[in-house]
């Protein structure tokens, strides 16, 4: 059976889904004229702005666009910025970093595009926004049964299948590094997730708020020490990466093919550019303008592979390790930054994976409610999914999960694909928001959105 789902797995995500994310990527960032690259600066200002507001607590209807940024970096910063990085080169090879560039820049696009339309078609319940794939394809396309799947598809493997892999990875980090008992870990784990999900948003974005930079900065300033310490092989491993992305040399791996798969398919698990996820949390902020979110969640994937993923592949291709040892995922990670700073390096990278996969876990929990409130709005769904979040945390951290992981991965391709059919079919209301979002900004404006700035759209509720 479980060879079955493999083939079906690699299937999927060979021919389907790397063919899809490429070429509406491409698309999109055409049509934007990359609009990922060409507002980059503008981002990082937005940010800013986010931060200063988030800090002044000056919204009483949702979140800052600052804690929307942070609950989805959460999600996307977890196992896969140090594991999963470690799994792509060992299977694929130096090259498959470079795939990993690649999947983010084009990726880019994809975020804008897909964040801007759940701000876009966002609801407001209470005090708070809602918004995501479900509700855009529901409101955009008049399809509710296809958002209803899609919110099945990722409440299942965000809120519970990730979440179990979350965990099991701390529990693995932990009883490297101090040997502690996995029971236990499990059981802390599980009562840290109930205190903050039974909090609901506010408290989730105050937790991931102060969970990203703190992780983000401290593992990046150890990682900078590690690469001052080797900077005359800096250049030489840069090579390496990009030699092995056209198989011009191969060293580990199965050679180039591998080398692409490993590279899109572990960029796409990290910074999920395309995917839908990233969208649920997006929608959720109170800006402005719908572009606003859509430049700042497009940073987010920057952020996620540019910036932490790459640190993570220079960390390993600069101990050698990976292409001496069978090492794989994050013991890889554990080792070499043992062999560049002494013991101290499992005991810090197992504080990493805490702070990135707790954070992830919180931020994918958000994933489910969003859905969970789109497909049913009574609370005892809501109750029901908190409590089989915690199980599946408590699980994870005690269990093996080598179907969860294939299964994972089956339903994280289905739900890109019906993200991706649907922001293709409505791309051109978020290109008409940013031609009007350009417009504004040109003549030296702060950018306002109503509904009636843009043709074409129906159904929304808060503009």
């Amino acid at each position: 059976m479980l060879n079955l789902l493999n083939i079906f797995n690699d299937f999927l995500w060979t021919y389907i889904l790397i063919a899809m994310l490429l070429c509406i990527g491409l698309f999109f960032s055409f049509k934007t004229k990359f609009i990922q690259v060409r507002y980059l600066k503008h981002m990082f200002k937005l940010l800013g702005e986010g931060a200063i507001k988030s800090k002044d607590n000056e919204h009483t209807h949702g979140i800052s666009s600052f804690q929307a940024f942070c609950i989805s970096t959460a999600s996307r910063v977890g196992t896969g910025n140090l594991a999963g990085v470690a799994i792509a080169i060992s299977i694929g090879g130096p090259g498959a970093v470079f795939w990993m560039w690649v999947i983010a820049l084009i990726g880019g696009a994809s975020s804008f595009v897909e964040s801007t339309l759940a701000q876009i078609y966002k609801i407001k319940d209470g005090k708070e926004f809602r918004g995501g794939p479900a509700y855009y394809i529901e409101k955009g396309l008049n399809n509710r049964f296809m958002g209803i799947v899609f919110s099945i598809l990722i409440t299942i493997c965000f809120g519970l299948a990730f979440n179990s892999v979350q965990s099991n990875t701390i529990t693995l980090a932990f009883n490297e590094a101090f040997g502690l008992n996995k029971v236990v870990i499990g059981l802390v784990l599980a009562a840290l997730t109930s205190f903050i999900i039974f909090g609901g948003v506010k408290r989730i974005a105050k937790a991931s708020e102060v969970l990203v930079p703190i992780m983000a900065v401290l593992y990046l300033l150890i990682v900078l020490f590690v690469l001052l310490k080797n900077i005359s092989i800096i250049p030489n491993t840069i090579l390496l990466i990009v030699e092995n992305a056209f198989g011009f040399k191969q060293t580990v791996g199965g050679g180039l093919g591998y080398a692409v798969l490993m590279g899109v398919k572990r960029g796409l698990f990290s910074n999920e550019a395309g995917m839908g996820s990233a969208p649920n949390a997006a929608a959720a902020a109170h800006v402005t303008h719908p572009v606003k979110q859509g430049l700042i969640q497009t940073l987010g994937v920057f952020t996620d592979t540019l910036l932490i993923c790459t640190a993570t592949a220079l960390l390993i291709l600069s101990s050698d390790i990976y292409s001496t040892t069978d090492l794989v995922g994050i013991q890889l990670t554990q080792a070499s930054l043992s062999s560049q700073i002494g013991s101290f390096g499992n005991i810090f990278i197992a504080i990493c994976i805490l702070l990135f996969a707790f954070s992830s876990i919180i931020g994918n929990y958000y994933y489910g409610e969003t859905n969970i409130e789109f497909m049913n709005g009574k609370k005892i769904w809501l109750t029901l999914y908190r409590i089989t979040v915690i199980a599946m945390v408590f699980a994870g951290s005690i269990v093996d999960l080598s179907v969860v992981w294939t299964f994972a991965d089956i339903f994280m391709g289905l739900m890109a694909i019906i993200n991706l059919i649907a922001i293709a079919k409505l791309c051109p209301i978020a290109f008409n928001a940013l031609k009007h979002y350009s417009d504004q900004k040109n003549k030296g404006l702060d950018p306002v959105f109503t509904k009636d700035s843009i043709p074409n759209i129906e159904d929304v509720e808060c503009w």
